[in-house]
């Protein structure tokens, strides 16, 4: 077989909805992986750490609160350049259904709902969301009760839904599309999801909105956060990456597929996004996979 991250099995079993993991450490070893679980993760004191969230690479400060809710996001934190010997970090991994016809599709659950879905890219929440839930995160695992521990992390979802937090990977890598999109943003993002590897102009867009480019383009900015060529570039970064991670194609081969005009163009683009250069990045990450 080729190499693949770890799929990580959860501890949780049959009726459980929640495996809380609170410790401290000095170090973090475990590599590369996924879960079919969705996983809330709280670390502190661990400076200089490295978080990675599919295509997403940053180091941490002092405080770190991410959310994951795919079963195909693949994450680790790893020890970096963090020289903390008191490092603490709270997982919780759950089993709730939030997708189907049960309580938590009703309408006390919208915004935690909205959440799980944009979690599927990971979140990474900011530091006065982090403050707000940090006291109910550290309690949570001295709850005997489990149906006190239950609505106390229900409480910390619902809290932190209530803040704007950071997508981390791209939606071409996480393989997700929001259904929050409007229609018209919709059909555009579908657009460019099918012709990445051509050559994509704003008229071209626009018309498929039925706006002119320059209300189109107050629009897009609106709706997403970013302007046109901004996403595509993103698109095309997070189809690249996927390449180098899960293909043996060249790095010129790549550049060509995900409508690169050059390669050096590919590769001073990539390096300003991801940090490190198109090579780095494929011969790093496969550093991390462990074959299995």
């Amino acid at each position: 077989m080729g190499s693949k991250e770890i799929q990580e099995i959860s501890p949780l079993m049959g009726k459980d909805v929640l495996c809380i993991a609170d410790r401290r450490k000095k170090d973090f070893t475990y590599p590369i992986h996924s879960h079919e679980v969705y996983e809330l993760n709280f670390v502190e004191h661990a400076q200089g750490v490295r978080r990675i969230v599919g295509d997403s690479s940053e180091v941490i400060g002092d405080y770190d609160l991410v959310l994951i809710t795919s079963p195909d996001l693949e994450h680790v934190w790893e020890q970096n350049t963090c020289k903390s010997d008191d490092i603490h970090e709270i997982t919780v991994q759950f089993d709730i259904d939030f997708n189907h016809s049960g309580i938590f599709t009703r309408n006390p659950f919208n915004s935690i709902q909205k959440m799980m879905l944009e979690a599927q890219k990971g979140l990474c929440f900011p530091m006065e969301a982090i403050m707000r839930v940090y006291q109910q995160l550290d309690t949570l695992s001295s709850i005997k009760d489990r149906f006190y521990a239950f609505t106390q992390f229900m409480t910390i979802l619902y809290e932190l839904s209530k803040y704007e937090a950071r997508p981390l990977a791209s939606s071409s890598y996480a393989k997700v599309t929001l259904s929050s999109d409007s229609r018209r943003v919709q059909e555009v993002k579908n657009f460019i999801d099918q012709n990445y590897r051509t050559e994509i102009r704003l008229p071209q867009i626009a018309s498929i909105a039925g706006m002119s480019a320059s209300a189109f383009s107050r629009f897009f900015k609106l709706h997403t956060g970013r302007n046109l060529s901004e996403y595509i570039i993103d698109q095309r970064l997070g189809y690249a990456s996927h390449l180098l991670v899960d293909s043996t194609q060249s790095i010129a081969e790549i550049s060509n597929s995900c409508g690169f005009n050059n390669l050096s163009n590919f590769n001073r683009i990539f390096k300003k996004r991801k940090g490190c250069s198109p090579s780095e990045f494929r011969e790093n990450y496969q550093k991390r996979r462990m074959i299995i």
